[in-house]
């Protein structure tokens, strides 16, 4: 009895003590901070690549005051690859996600001059995605399309101009655990009238004698080589 007397009094090592019950709690809160602060400014960088694929798509092409400027595979190819330099590599976008960009016009064969019409897309990246808003093709002699992007919101393309609509889908890839993270798919878009005026028959090739192989829709590759690991869903099971 005098020996539970004294181990009830003895108070050392109590904040070792306390710190060993609460230490499970803050881990996981401070773990969590960090997941939450990863995920947002992963959504940030899938926003900002989005804005940045569409901008210089309504650039490109070559420099000419004497014609329509032309576009050529050659230029998709290093726009597609100049994203990848600027944005791709700190998220490995084209590995974990993917990029579809669509000149979104209005069908010229439409009496009324206002039907809206996917004249031709352009994609790349491994992950298994399809535009949200519509393929090449759609719209020709289809009233109910009405254009790109959400329900009610959609873009529209004027006559004789084209707008380049750029979605960007991307699986996130956790830092420690995906057990604070709802849904993994982060889906954006974004769009930019050209600014130019702009050949809009069709895309060319540069070198019609070393035709540039199109980065068309029905392909799913990247530029790099270096594949790293998909990280698994695992809730609490987690990976350090």
């Amino acid at each position: 009895m005098k020996l539970f007397r004294r181990l009830l009094g003895d108070q050392r090592a109590v904040a070792i003590t306390e710190m060993a019950l609460a230490a499970p709690l803050v881990l996981t809160a401070a773990l969590g901070g960090l997941e939450a602060a990863n995920l947002a400014v992963t959504h940030m960088k899938v926003s900002q690549a989005a804005l940045m694929i569409a901008d210089n798509a309504s650039r490109i092409g070559d420099d000419t005051a004497l014609i329509n400027r032309p576009i050529t595979e050659t230029d998709m190819i290093d726009l597609l690859m100049g994203a990848d330099l600027q944005a791709g590599g700190q998220i490995n976008l084209y590995r974990f996600g993917r990029v579809i960009i669509s000149s979104l016009e209005t069908d010229p064969d439409d009496p009324s001059g206002s039907q809206q019409w996917i004249h031709w897309q352009r994609c790349k990246g491994i992950f298994p995605a399809e535009s949200s808003y519509g393929e090449e093709g759609d719209g020709k002699g289809d009233p109910s399309f009405v254009g790109m992007g959400p329900e009610g919101e959609e873009v529209l393309a004027m006559p004789g101009d084209a707008v380049m609509f750029v979605e960007v889908v991307y699986e996130y890839q956790p830092l420690i655990t995906d057990a604070w993270v709802g849904d993994r798919m982060i889906r954006t878009y974004a769009s930019f009238t050209v600014r130019d005026s702009r050949d809009l028959t069709q895309i060319y090739q540069e070198d019609p004698s070393s035709p540039a192989e199109p980065a068309t829709c029905d392909k799913f590759d990247q530029f790099r080589d270096d594949m790293p690991a998909r990280r698994a869903s695992g809730g609490w099971n987690w990976n350090f």
